[in-house]
């Protein structure tokens, strides 16, 4: 009976000429908006073969430090080596690991239990602290997108995340991302950053500086192991349990 009223009463509601305008204006303004996106995402869609195999290209992100430098000339200069996985030592890809995706190897791109984990801690702590994503979607990122938190840019990192899982393998993902991600300001990529750090490259680097690196996600500027701040250390030693 309730439920038989309800309806009736939602019919009433929705033939009143404002309502029912409204409606349909609303339907018309997501109808646009999604023909819209879907024009956008198959504009920008990525011809997966130059990123399955062969050198590693520029990320947005690095990019956009070239273009800032020029803005902020106290900025140091890029420096960016991209280097084979197999001169990266395996405790840097599992210090990686460790620190940022534990089951990178078990999801297809988007981890749901990270991301609920995340939301609830967000909401315990009333603001954002974590954001749930996986190496894949920061891959997706820092490579064609933007550092922006809005909900078409989630979006967009999401779908396009699920075309590189179907089109790469892990291990190769694994290799953009540790030639790709930021360590330092205007520092990118592990062989950057042992160069900057100790004065070696990636292929040296021993286990506790693996493990350095790997704490200086995801904040780099700020804790880093040239900066050495609580924070930095504190990440340390939760990745070095691990080892």
């Amino acid at each position: 009976m309730f439920l038989k009223n309800f309806k009736r009463k939602l019919k009433k509601l929705i033939k009143l000429p404002r309502v029912a305008t409204a409606f349909r204006w609303s339907w018309k303004a997501l109808l646009i908006v999604f023909v819209m996106d879907a024009g956008y995402l198959i504009g920008v869609w990525p011809d997966w073969k130059i990123y399955a195999e062969g050198p590693i290209q520029q990320s947005s992100f690095i990019r956009n430090y070239i273009s800032e430098h020029y803005q902020h000339r106290d900025w140091p200069r890029l420096r960016w080596s991209p280097t084979s996985i197999n001169n990266i030592p395996r405790d840097m890809t599992r210090a990686l690991i460790v620190a940022e995706d534990a089951r990178f190897y078990s999801h297809s791109g988007i981890d749901t239990d990270a991301l609920q984990e995340a939301m609830e801690y967000n909401l315990s702590k009333q603001r954002f602290v974590f954001g749930g994503s996986t190496i894949s979607q920061q891959t997706i990122k820092n490579i064609f997108l933007s550092p922006s938190r809005n909900p078409m840019r989630k979006w967009h990192e999401f779908v396009l995340t699920i075309g590189m899982e179907r089109n790469l393998t892990k291990k190769r993902i694994l290799t953009l991302y540790l030639n790709i991600a930021e360590f330092g300001r205007g520092l990118y990529g592990v062989n950057a950053a042992a160069l900057h750090y100790w004065g070696i490259p990636a292929s040296e680097l021993s286990t506790k500086q693996a493990i350095e690196l790997a704490a200086t996600l995801p904040s780099p500027v700020k804790n880093n192991p040239g900066t050495r701040t609580k924070f930095f250390l504190k990440r340390v030693r939760k990745i070095g349990r691990y080892f």
